[in-house]
């Protein structure tokens, strides 16, 4: 006779709430966005947590203490707390600085799972699928891993300036053979991981969800003028294309261009990237375009969006990309680049329109077709609003995760009754 260890057997009544700790070592569900290091995992990490927490299971999510002002644990919504966990100095450090931290992370988890141990781990990131991984066997708990973004992908696009570990590479493959499950955002990355050797039984696929109450096409709109208004919003490093809007906007004659992200506005000024994206728009003559709005507050963004007439979202490479889908959401046509997550979630010609990255003479064309065309921009939105609704409220994801756990907790009940019967 076998028996299941009690962290295993809680998942066996369907319906029985969970206690479910996320790992998001740098993605702080507290952050501010638009920074170098605020973006999408941040929102995808706390809406998760609070939808699953309204599901009824008892969230925390660990994130490295950015601040020494900051408390142990915030309770942000019902069934969800925020733990700030002490590894590395109590300020902020880039995210590709974080690996000598992770031990020390890890650590951590152990000592809070001696004394309180959870049903199920999800990693979000390859640091905090290290640090989980490093605490969870001793006290067999499964772990799914979610990585938002893979080492081998950002060095294709990025090249020398990728600023990762060199180690990245090798601990991600080593993570996602350990991993119990692999919850991947998009169809291109489980070919990715397949790459890397990852069998595809072991991958589920689960986007990222927008939340529709925030995101909707009612609602108030931010002011504007009467130029057609294109709006580009999201963090401002290189990879997410903005220049490539930029340039396409010289070919776009009476629009303007909104950029919001970066620091906040009385830091814009020496910022790099802003430098680097301005100087261009002198260059290519839209100066009077072209307005940086700097930092915007994730609960204004809606708004924001509401007033543009056409979104534009074109990185080099997306694992996911929230932008368009919350877009699409409030009703507004987007363009995306034809990349990655993009590719799940804009439907070509009839929820918005992809173009190759990097082709400001392309986003130009389909510019200047959409802004000159208002009932297909109409056609698209109402389109992309009925896509958003079925297939990204949060509701839903926090359903398809539960899913995901319960295959994992599958997996770790025949793991462990061949292992009794071995």
């Amino acid at each position: 006779m076998w028996s299941v260890p009690k962290a295993i057997s809680l998942f066996t009544h369907r319906g029985h709430p969970l206690i479910i700790d996320m790992v998001s070592e740098h993605a702080s569900p507290l952050a501010v966005l638009g920074g170098a290091d605020g973006g999408g995992q941040n929102v995808h990490v706390a809406a998760l947590a609070v939808a699953l927490g309204r599901r009824g299971h008892q969230i925390t999510v660990f994130t490295r203490r950015s601040d020494e002002s900051l408390p142990d644990k915030v309770r942000i919504a019902p069934g969800v707390t925020v733990e700030h966990v002490s590894a590395g100095p109590p300020r902020s450090v880039p995210k590709d600085e974080l690996l000598p931290y992770m031990p020390e992370f890890g650590r951590h988890l152990g000592r809070r799972w001696h004394s309180r141990r959870p049903d199920v781990i999800h990693a979000h990131f390859w640091m905090s699928g290290l640090a989980a991984l490093a605490a969870a066997p001793e006290f067999e708990l499964p772990v799914a891993q979610t990585f938002h973004a893979l080492g081998v992908v950002k060095r294709r696009y990025q090249s020398s300036s990728d600023s990762s570990p060199p180690e990245r590479r090798r601990l991600e493959s080593q993570i996602a053979r350990e991993a119990g499950l692999i919850i991947a955002t998009c169809s291109d990355e489980v070919h990715e991981l397949c790459a890397l050797g990852v069998q595809p039984e072991s991958v589920t696929v689960i986007p990222c969800g927008v939340d529709l109450e925030r995101f909707r096409a009612s609602g108030p709109v931010a002011p504007r003028g009467h130029r057609p208004r294109v709006l580009s919003l999201g963090r401002l490093v290189p990879r997410k294309g903005v220049d490539t809007v930029i340039e396409a906007m010289a070919h776009v004659p009476g629009a303007e261009l909104l950029i919001a992200g970066g620091p906040a506005m009385p830091e814009l000024g020496p910022d790099p990237e802003v430098r680097r994206l301005r100087e261009l728009a002198r260059v290519r003559g839209v100066t009077d375009r072209v307005v940086f709005l700097g930092q915007v507050r994730h609960d204004d963004a809606a708004a924001l969006m509401r007033s543009a007439d056409v979104i534009v979202s074109v990185p080099w490479y997306e694992p996911f990309g929230m932008v368009p889908v919350e877009a699409m959401a409030c009703g507004i046509p987007v363009i995306g680049s034809a990349v990655g997550g993009h590719l799940d979630t804009i439907s070509d010609g009839f929820t918005g329109l992809l173009v190759r990255p990097r082709d400001p003479a392309a986003l130009a064309g389909r510019l200047r077709d959409l802004l000159g065309d208002r009932r297909w921009r109409a056609s698209l939105g109402r389109a992309g609003a009925a896509r958003a609704q079925t297939r990204y409220s949060w509701e839903r994801i926090a359903a398809l995760t539960e899913t995901a756990y319960e295959r994992l907790n599958t997996a770790r009940l025949r793991s462990a009754a061949e292992g009794a019967r071995s």
